[in-house]
């Protein structure tokens, strides 16, 4: 039990960690090292990086962390549905962020 809830806490702190890098993406156009080269419109990876780690979070939030304590206290999880939601506004973010690395349209 102890491992389930190392690796949650260490999600949580990942997905903290995303939404700052997002939020700077947007306020000053910054990404991280690594994506220089492929990222051209570094607000739009701001946003999809933050829209990704949102959807993370209500993921987290509504899968492994609630289910935790639901087994806990032994009733059913019931918020699959929140969870399985949450991934889809991950994938959104991710689909958001491989626009970013397209060159936008000229006029």
């Amino acid at each position: 039990m102890q491992t389930a809830v190392g690796a949650t806490v260490l999600a949580v702190l990942v997905v903290i960690g995303a939404a700052v890098a997002g939020i700077a993406g947007i306020t000053t156009g910054w990404v991280p090292p690594f994506t220089w080269k492929r990222v051209l419109r570094p607000r739009l990876w701001g946003y999809g990086t933050l829209i990704g780690a949102v959807g993370m979070a209500a993921f987290l939030f509504f899968g492994p962390i609630t289910t935790m304590f639901a087994l806990l206290d032994g009733r059913p999880a019931d918020h699959f549905v929140f969870a399985a939601m949450g991934m889809a506004v991950f994938f959104l973010g991710v689909f958001v962020q491989a626009l970013s690395r397209r060159p936008a349209r000229t006029p």
